[in-house]
């Protein structure tokens, strides 16, 4: 049989882990960026982005929150010491063609806040769920 690389059996070990810890990192990132000392979206506009999120559900879409997606990458060589790192391959976003466009004050200028309010939120929850993977990894390496 042969023997893989021991890269291969953490990066393999780390991804089992990862749906815990995006769900954690969601909960933690929704906190602090929208209902923190300092929201980046009023409450009006918060308001809007969940019934955005709920009317694309009930239209059999996946709506807003939890379509994010997160992967593990290595970066650099095949050695040892390689990196391992978490990118977001899918950041939600409203589009032009989104069901509450038009309605509800939902116009060019309050989609592209919504739309950059997600976009931080996501690369957020990346950058949490990178910290759970880096002490994963030093615990792995003890």
């Amino acid at each position: 049989m042969a023997e893989f690389p021991d890269e291969r059996q953490l990066v393999l070990r780390a991804r089992s882990q990862l749906a815990q810890w995006t769900r954690n990192a969601r909960s933690e990132a929704y906190t602090e960026l929208f209902e923190g000392d300092h929201p980046i979206l009023t409450d009006g506009e918060r308001r809007l982005l969940d019934a955005v999120d709920s009317e694309l559900e009930r239209n059999g879409g996946d709506g807003v929150w939890g379509t994010d997606q997160y992967g593990i990458h290595t970066a650099g060589t095949s050695s040892s010491d390689t990196a391992l790192g978490v990118v977001c391959v899918y950041h939600p976003q409203i589009t032009e063609d989104s069901v509450l466009r038009g309605r509800e004050g939902l116009d060019d200028e309050t989609e592209e806040r919504l739309n950059e309010a997600l976009w931080r939120y996501s690369e957020r929850v990346a950058t949490l769920v990178e910290a759970d993977l880096d002490e994963f990894v030093r615990q792995a390496r003890r």
